[in-house]
């Protein structure tokens, strides 16, 4: 069963609000939104109550639609008084709580929907959302993880999951959640670009703590060297190299680097010594071994 499958009637507008809001990363309030349609007017589930409850279910159903909250608060409590204790109707009751903002109660109701329905998908989305939202973030990955688990090809737990993981300092988990989710869509760019972020704060966090461990570590100083080269700021990034080959004169690459931004500038003899240097270190390196043919083939020219 898919998650578009668990949408209401009005299952397409939901569906595109669950994916706009996905796409602006606005996790909460698309699922907040989207948590008023999802599994609650199924045929099969509106056929597990009586005519009368069902028509009950429905009035609060369209009650939290308009966003009369108190209503629709009022009518799921009633199905459920009345012998209607059954999954979707406290998942329902939960998305009421948690547009209020109400997380506790919500948490609570989609607990319940858990319980009496464990394969139920879209309550242990919004469980892990309103966990988030509270601040649990180590009870809301384990729920998310199962949603994951649930429904692998859905988009929606996984960006669930990548928030809580970003949360949670596991950036690596966070990077192999935007890398399915690129694999599922890979014609989507709000996935490309989300992927490109975690692997620039995973990288930002490596450098932080190579900081920690070494703050003199020679591979800070070529970070540092390939982040200024990368913005065109060619003299700071020539003096980070040179400090990397002062902190380690046997890094490679460092050397190599130098020589490819000496021979752009045409500085033909401080290229020929950085190669040098580099194929000292790394004497089948294919990547100074070309450096080193351009370098003779343009002081051939006349």
């Amino acid at each position: 069963m898919t998650l578009c499958s668990l949408i209401s009637r009005s299952g397409p507008s939901a569906a595109e609000t669950f994916r706009s809001a996905g796409f602006r990363a606005h996790f909460v309030a698309g699922l907040v939104f989207l948590g008023c349609f999802l599994a609650t007017a199924s045929v099969r589930a509106q056929q597990d109550l009586p005519e009368a409850l069902r028509q009950v279910f429905e009035a609060g159903v369209a009650a939290e639609k308009r966003g009369h909250l108190d209503e629709a608060e009022k009518d799921f409590q009633m199905v459920l008084r009345q012998g209607g204790d059954l999954a979707f109707v406290h998942n329902n009751l939960g998305t009421v709580y948690q547009r209020r903002g109400e997380h506790a109660r919500a948490v609570a109701e989609f607990r319940e929907a858990i319980r009496l329905q464990p394969d139920y998908l879209a309550p242990r989305v919004l469980l892990g959302a309103s966990l988030l939202a509270m601040g649990k973030v180590a009870e809301a990955i384990p729920e998310l993880e199962r949603a994951v688990r649930l429904e692998p090809t859905q988009p929606l737990p996984r960006l669930e999951l990548a928030k809580a993981y970003e949360r949670g300092n596991n950036l690596a988990g966070m990077l192999d959640q935007y890398r399915a989710l690129r694999a599922l869509a890979p014609q989507d760019p709000e996935y490309i670009y989300q992927m490109g972020q975690a692997y620039l704060k995973l990288s930002q966090w490596c450098l932080a703590q190579m900081r920690r461990l070494d703050p003199q570590s020679a591979r800070i100083y070529e970070s540092l060297a390939e982040a200024y080269r990368a913005q065109g700021q060619t003299d700071q990034a020539i003096r980070a190299f040179q400090r990397a080959a002062e902190a380690d004169p046997k890094l490679p690459g460092v050397h190599l680097s130098l020589a490819q931004i000496y021979f752009e500038q045409r500085r033909t003899e401080d290229a020929r010594r950085e190669i040098e240097q580099e194929l000292a270190i790394v004497p089948e390196s294919v990547a100074a071994r070309s450096i080193q043919r351009k370098i003779a083939s343009s002081e051939s020219k006349p």
